[in-house]
């Protein structure tokens, strides 16, 4: 485990995949890459209004402090499209070697309807996974 990159969006399931990447870049002394995504949709109105630039960049701004307190310095990323898609391709481009992704704790019909991000990740993603529970 050399690079870790972790997605991060503010939310209880990316703070507790932020603290597991702390314990695993401590760990194995790996550089940490955080990643958050701006989503992009198809159709008529692409880019949701709740998810604009300033939210994401103030979520990394969170991740950098989070980690610089833990002894952490980290690159911080913010592209635009599919969750799910972005992540794997940012951590393929990156040369990630570790994604961690929090869990939102979705029931089966919620994954269905929404789509779960983790699992998208889990199941695609050439790195290894860690979803933080």
């Amino acid at each position: 485990m050399k690079k870790v990159l972790v997605a991060y969006d503010g939310t209880e399931g990316a703070d507790r995949a932020l603290k597991t990447t702390i314990d695993l870049a401590k760990a194995f002394h790996a550089e940490v890459g955080v990643v958050s995504v701006i989503p992009v949709h198809p159709g008529r109105i692409t880019v949701d209004p709740w998810d604009d630039r300033p939210v994401h960049e103030e979520q990394l701004r969170q991740a950098r402090t989070i980690l610089a307190e833990a002894g952490i310095e980290a690159r911080l990323i913010e592209p635009a499209g599919p969750p799910a898609v972005v992540i794997e391709d940012e951590a393929e481009k990156g040369g990630y070697d570790t994604i961690v992704v929090g869990s939102r704790g979705l029931n089966a019909l919620n994954r269905v309807l929404e789509g779960s991000v983790s699992e998208h990740v889990a199941t695609h993603a050439k790195a290894t996974v860690v979803i933080a529970r």
